[in-house]
């Protein structure tokens, strides 16, 4: 009886090392082929028994994530493009998407494309009206960055000079992406060797039914913010951190993502008849909390997104118009994916109010975000 003991439990362990070993993430890299540029992209997969991510050194672009769904049917949910040359045209051209990359050196609006810091004024590129977006088409999501294989993922590093795209001191920026179990996590550090500022993001659109399925608009979406920031008819924050009671903008309990989407309502109006406003995560900015949870009904598929920024960015992609062709040559429509883009808050050089995007000589940022995939 107690060999037989001694057996079952032999058999228990080696079960659970078996299944350690199996859940353990494969990563592989291999060519994506040259850029109009002469540049060379590299393609790294991250693989485990249940999910599948493709990153690439340009821009750090999410190029698929592939998740079942609840009864086990693998679809890719991110939107974007087959061909490596597509993410390098439409960067350069214009209507850019930003279809999941790294966003930099400031990510989302700065007004009237200038900011103060120690006194001094520094111009970054009008690429948004008189403002900037995501620092204008020279920024982060279009350079090449350099990409090595570690565990469970992949580290890109990039060299942001002095006075890159307006932006002072020489930044140095580390994004790693891992793959552990459910979990995509991506961890941002840097470092500068001036004052500078500093908002960094990842802008994947998601759709939980399988990219360029329909909309988003019958997803649930629960965010754990109590209040946003208004914008102006540019969509930049006012300075007033709003109360989502009373609004749609209240997403404390699920709501359908089109609920309300066509209310009569200014902010609506405001964000191209839609949601592009930044929400305030409740006792975000510190430590890693869960500030939002997206959920198909048709598919069962659960996205749940952790981050220890303060805010969130809640994009329902009011600019799509089926004009641009994705993946397998489906044109993806209003409303065809969603982002959830985790940051500091938009124009924050110029709001003294808002959390500080300020980096100085001697500090290093950090921030991580985790993206959970599961299924009910």
């Amino acid at each position: 009886m107690k060999h037989f003991k001694r057996v079952v439990v032999v058999l228990i362990l080696f079960a659970e090392v078996a299944g350690t070993i199996m859940a353990k993430t494969q990563v592989s890299q291999r060519s994506g082929g040259k850029l109009p540029d002469g540049s060379t992209v590299e393609i790294y997969t991250l693989k485990n028994e249940k999910i599948e991510v493709q990153v690439m050194n340009y821009g750090g672009y999410v190029l698929s994530i592939k998740v079942p769904d609840r009864s086990g049917k693998v679809a890719d949910i991110v939107l974007g493009f087959d061909d490596p040359v597509q993410y390098y045209e439409i960067n350069h051209g214009k209507g850019n998407p930003f279809f999941g990359p790294i966003v930099g050196r400031y990510a989302n609006r700065i007004a009237h494309a200038q900011f103060t810091l120690d006194g001094k004024v520094y111009q970054t590129p009008k690429n948004d009206g008189e403002n900037t977006l995501h620092s204008g088409p020279d920024g982060f999501h279009s350079q090449l960055w350099t990409g090595h294989v570690i565990p469970d993922g992949v580290e890109l590093k990039y060299l942001s000079k002095d006075g890159e795209t307006g932006f002072p001191g020489n930044l140095s920026v580390t994004v790693r992406y891992t793959l552990n179990g459910r979990d995509l996590k991506i961890d941002y550090s840097a470092t500068t060797d001036k004052p500078t500022v500093l908002n960094l993001t990842n802008h994947s659109y998601f759709n939980l039914s399988g990219q360029g399925n329909g909309t988003i608009l019958a997803d649930e979406l629960k965010l754990n913010a109590s209040r946003f920031t208004p914008v102006d008819a540019s969509l930049i924050p006012t300075g007033e951190l709003k109360s989502v009671v009373g609004t749609p903008f209240d997403f404390l309990k699920p709501h359908a993502v089109g609920e309300r989407i066509n209310a009569n309502d200014e902010q609506l109006r405001l964000g191209h008849n839609g949601y592009d406003h930044n929400f305030v995560i409740d006792g975000g900015g510190k430590e890693l909390k869960e500030s939002a949870e997206v959920y198909d009904p048709a598919t069962g598929r659960v996205l749940t997104v952790l981050t220890t920024e303060p805010g969130v960015q809640f994009y329902t992609a009011n600019f799509l118009d089926g004009s641009i062709k994705g993946k397998g040559g489906v044109a993806y429509p209003r409303n065809g994916g969603l982002c959830l883009e985790t940051q500091h808050f938009p124009d924050s050089p110029n709001h003294p109010s808002f959390p500080t995007t300020v980096l100085n000589p001697g500090s290093e940022f950090h921030s991580t975000t985790i993206f959970r995939f599961s299924a009910r």
